[in-house]
């Protein structure tokens, strides 16, 4: 193939992909409001550049026929966040029906692997469950995979945020993005304001520390200031590679046991 993209295939280039036996990494992100210092296109932004490794590396590295297709950049956020200019919501039932459609079109071309990369917290359940749905209406089965939870060992080994430094807008997203597009970044706004102070022995004050025990939601916890949760100010770029790295480390490993997987049958 001449291209890594999905959409610069012709026709009959998809269909041949397809004939390899292709692997599709599709990523999902949103547009939301991140605080003062980050754009809007945060967590899209972060998805097609983790996705666009991700797919190099399996092929390159791998030996993996892979395909990147085009970036989400919408879904479902809660309407408190819209405070804070910036923030556009789909419907969480539209955006699962989305991903139902696009991925079952895909597996209907004769693709049979394929991979989501999810960047955006409010949308972890719901593709867990859009996957299960698509199981049942094409019997194949649609990884999901999160950046925030492969990257988990290497942001606590490093990070120089204390509990409630990461949830939203925090040091692993302003890394990130220090990393990937510093030049949006205005760190002259980065504000400590909006730590998550709230700490429970049911409820997680942070992504990255303690187990959630319960589902309640974290902009119920404590109101936030800046539309944040967490400690950007702490953030570099140099974290933020050392996550990358660490995402494309554990997807790449993931996605070739996903890949060369064949469901046993029981006779």
């Amino acid at each position: 193939m001449h291209t890594y993209r999905f959409g610069e295939l012709s026709s009959s280039e998809v269909g041949e992909a397809a004939q390899a036996d292709s692997l599709i990494v599709l990523p999902v992100g949103t547009t939301e409001e991140h605080g003062p210092h980050l754009p809007v296109d945060t967590d899209a932004r972060i998805a097609a550049a983790l996705g666009e490794r991700l797919v190099h590396s399996l092929r390159d590295d791998r030996g993996i026929p892979a395909l990147l297709m085009e970036t989400i950049h919408y879904g479902y956020s809660m309407r408190v966040m819209q405070r804070w200019p910036g923030t556009i919501i789909i419907r969480s039932r539209v955006f699962m029906d989305m991903i139902f459609d696009i991925c079952c079109s895909v597996l209907a071309m004769g693709f049979r692997k394929l991979i989501l990369v999810d960047t955006h917290g409010h949308h972890s359940d719901a593709l867990a469950l859009v996957s299960r749905e698509i199981a049942d209406a094409t019997d194949q089965a649609v990884a999901v995979v999160c950046p925030h939870v492969l990257t988990r060992d290497a942001f606590n080994a490093r990070r120089r945020s204390g509990q409630g430094g990461e949830i939203h807008g925090g040091e692993w997203e302003t890394s990130m993005m220090l990393h990937l597009s510093p030049e949006l970044v205005d760190m002259s706004r980065a504000s400590a304001d909006d730590i998550m102070r709230y700490q429970s022995n049911f409820v997680a004050g942070d992504s990255f520390r303690g187990e959630q025990r319960v589902v309640w939601s974290t902009w119920y916890l404590q109101e936030s200031r800046n539309g944040i949760y967490g400690d950007p100010t702490v953030a570099s770029a140099e974290t933020g590679q050392v996550l990358a790295e660490a995402f494309v480390k554990e997807a790449s490993a993931f996605a070739r046991e996903y890949w060369s997987h064949e469901r046993q049958h029981q006779v």
